[in-house]
């Protein structure tokens, strides 16, 4: 089963977004498998993270930033402003598909774990994401 998930964000950082892919686990009807999403953009990215306390979210979102800057004297590539060449870096950085096993009808996440689209773009976006289930 093949299904494409919509993710709006309105500024960079992290996003969940694991009850949707869930639901698409729930609808394939699938007792074990496996999960596959695929990002379909080049500023942003894929990221399984804990969900609980969400100072981790805060110090991954800060520690990338400081990471890859804004406004580096060494970015030719500025088309869309400031945030557009670290949005690919940060991109290029981390993970833009994930796996994800199935097992007993749902994703086989450890209890502190969630999925989540890291947006790149300051001013946020429309992120489509593909989800295939298979088993």
């Amino acid at each position: 089963m093949i299904k494409q998930l919509t993710v709006n964000t309105s500024e960079q950082g992290l996003h969940e977004f694991t009850d949707d892919v869930q639901a698409v686990v729930r609808a394939a009807g699938i007792e074990e498998g496996l999960c596959t999403l695929f990002v379909r953009h080049t500023s942003a990215s894929l990221l399984i993270q804990e969900n609980a306390d969400p100072s981790a979210k805060r110090d991954l979102e800060r520690w990338l930033s400081r990471l890859v800057p804004e406004h580096d004297a060494l970015y030719t590539h500025q088309n869309e402003g400031p945030d557009d060449m670290p949005a690919h870096i940060k991109s290029a950085l981390t993970a833009t598909s994930l796996s994800i096993p199935v097992s007993e009808g749902r994703l086989a996440l450890g209890t502190w774990q969630g999925i989540f689209l890291w947006e790149h773009r300051s001013s946020g976006a429309r992120r489509e994401i593909v989800v295939h289930v298979s088993g």
